[in-house]
């Protein structure tokens, strides 16, 4: 299986803006320290941690929006490390993100057809109705939704929009970060299936942030664990959840009750 990612020694720093002085730049702090690790083409990679351990950090990286400090990010064989933008601007139709909170990433004044139709507009591509229809119905939505505001919307509902609008843009990797944490039990596992079977179908690769454990076991094909911006776990899920070598793994699985792994949600 090609990799369609290779990340190597990466480091991130950010502006450290509890400590900023007066005058001048504040401190910089240190988010991730050294990653390394493939994603291959076709995977469902979870990546979990405490608070503050950079997972969305890292997600935000993979899709250059944010810089790295140091190392390097090859995707697809090209090294995007410090495209500028005027160079990433043509890529960004190859790797999407899909929002934790669909409410703040979605424009309350447009309609759907017009917030699926921005992205692809923007890359000069089809935005007709047709590609619009399309896209609803690969995320299981009615087409007359295309005349829809996002206020008008469930919350299942306005996350399938956003899914909607990441893979009108037919992409090749897509990051979805907590973009379950705030729905019912019943979403998430409606939301979840859609996402497996559009990697599935479409063949996509997903990088799926979440500190819901059991979502990543039932998801997920490998797991990334961090811990204050290093890996400490990267493994076959099942080999993360039934033989963990980190301690703080261990913590956190014990931390965190697991429902019956059996149990057929997904």
């Amino acid at each position: 299986m090609a990799e369609l990612y290779t990340v190597s020694d990466l480091h991130l720093s950010l502006p450290d803006m509890t400590r900023k002085p007066l005058l001048g730049a504040a401190p910089r702090l240190e988010i991730l320290k050294g990653l390394s690790f493939t994603i291959p083409s076709g995977e469902i990679l979870g990546i979990v941690g405490g608070s503050g351990s950079g997972k969305s950090t890292l997600g935000r990286a993979l899709i250059r929006l944010l810089e790295p400090t140091a190392g390097s990010i090859s995707f697809a064989g090209l090294d995007i490390t410090h495209l500028p933008e005027s160079r990433l601007r043509p890529l960004r139709c190859r790797f999407q993100m899909i929002f934790q909170d669909p409410m703040s990433s979605l424009n309350p004044r447009q309609q759907v057809a017009q917030i699926i139709a921005g992205p692809l507009g923007v890359q000069g591509l089809d935005h007709s109705p047709a590609r619009i229809a399309d896209a609803l119905d690969q995320v299981g939505l009615p087409r007359s939704f295309a005349q829809r505001y996002p206020h008008e919307l469930s919350g299942g509902q306005r996350q399938r929009i956003g899914i909607a609008r990441a893979i009108a843009l037919k992409p090749e990797f897509i990051l979805a970060d907590e973009i379950v944490s705030g729905l019912d039990v019943s979403s998430q596992a409606q939301i979840l299936n859609l996402l497996a079977g559009l990697v599935k179908d479409l063949g996509m690769t997903l990088a799926f942030i979440s500190h819901d454990l059991s979502v990543i076991r039932r998801l997920c094909t490998r797991v990334l664990v961090l811990q204050h911006g290093r890996i400490v776990e990267n493994a076959a899920t099942e080999q993360v959840f039934n033989y963990p070598q980190a301690e703080y793994t261990r913590e956190l699985l014990g931390s965190i009750p697991l429902p019956d792994p059996d149990q057929a949600w997904l």
